[in-house]
């Protein structure tokens, strides 16, 4: 059988501080809040602990603080079988976000970012043409867009796939955009993204978002829709659950849907998959500390 290949993240590693309110207090007001956590977190650091609940080689290249919180980080990533020798320890503070949850699981972020932009093009680069055996690239946008745009050139001459997450939303190149396989976002950066600032309610509108790849664009608890670029639609549920917190569940979709789909898994299943896992990780409290476990997911891969 041949060896499934390495999925490299570039991206994020945080530590989240998180607050329970029944509601957000609004400016100059004090309220007393429910309980709180802290956890690990960082969109790729999310995306890579998700993927590897798949069983698939996952190397994380990011950057963390010499702190506390970059050693627990380090030690997180080798318990959930995130491979860490492509980790860069800097000289600030690892990155943290301050995440206010509501009552209703809605929430709200500062994110602080840290060593997390203190990564180089030059030193990541570098770092990434060391890897082999390589079967997709996976970005966002909490690190420096130029790394992104780099590594996903540095992939396309290795005939690597590249899939986007851009999030936090910031400007893409054309050129990013070019070598961008699979791109995946949620309503909201799809509007920011759209030339005329559509919402994607339509097939049309789903249609009508300049795109070299494929897109799948996530729809909350309506599940997600799937353009591919030979622009058929195909749009997947969600089951119906009770949601507790929504902190990460758009990683955990993102990371389970590479997951899968380096696990040889078709494409539409492969988004059932994810969709599946995300809704199972709003059920509980916390990012990665909510996501399904390995035994979990492979009870659905076929």
């Amino acid at each position: 059988m041949a060896q499934t290949q390495n999925l490299v993240v570039i991206g994020s590693a945080n530590v989240d501080i998180v607050a329970f309110v029944d509601e957000i207090p609004r400016p100059g007001e004090t309220k007393t809040g429910v309980r709180h956590s802290q956890n690990f977190g960082g969109k790729g650091a999310n995306q890579a602990v998700m993927a590897a609940r798949f069983g698939v080689p996952v190397k994380m290249i990011a950057g963390l603080g010499n702190d506390a919180n970059g050693q627990a980080t380090v030690a997180n990533f080798s318990s959930n079988n995130v491979d860490t020798s492509h980790l860069f320890i800097l000289d600030d503070s690892t990155g943290t976000a301050h995440i206010w949850v509501e009552e209703t699981g809605e929430n709200r972020i500062i994110l602080i970012p840290g060593a997390n932009h203190l990564l180089s093009k030059a030193s990541v680069l570098d770092e990434f043409e060391k890897i082999t055996n390589v079967g997709m690239v996976l970005a966002q946008c909490e690190i420096p867009i130029e790394i992104t745009n780099a590594v996903f050139s540095a992939a396309k001459k290795r005939n690597i796939v590249t899939m986007l997450n851009p999030a936090p939303f910031r400007h893409l190149s054309n050129e990013l955009l070019e070598n961008t396989d699979w791109l995946v976002v949620n309503e909201i950066e799809f509007m920011e993204l759209h030339p005329d600032k559509k919402y994607p309610q339509t097939d049309e509108d789903l249609l009508s978002l300049p795109r070299r790849g494929n897109l799948v664009v996530t729809l909350g608890s309506q599940g997600a829709a799937l353009v591919t670029k030979e622009d058929q639609v195909t749009r997947l549920a969600a089951p119906k659950i009770n949601a507790v917190d929504t902190t990460g569940a758009g990683d955990c979709l993102i990371g389970s849907f590479a997951g899968a789909l380096l696990s040889k898994v078709d494409v539409v299943d492969a988004l059932k998959i994810a969709i599946t896992c995300a809704s199972e990780s709003v059920t509980r409290s916390g990012a990665q500390s909510s996501y399904p476990s390995k035994d979990w997911v492979k009870k659905l891969l076929p």
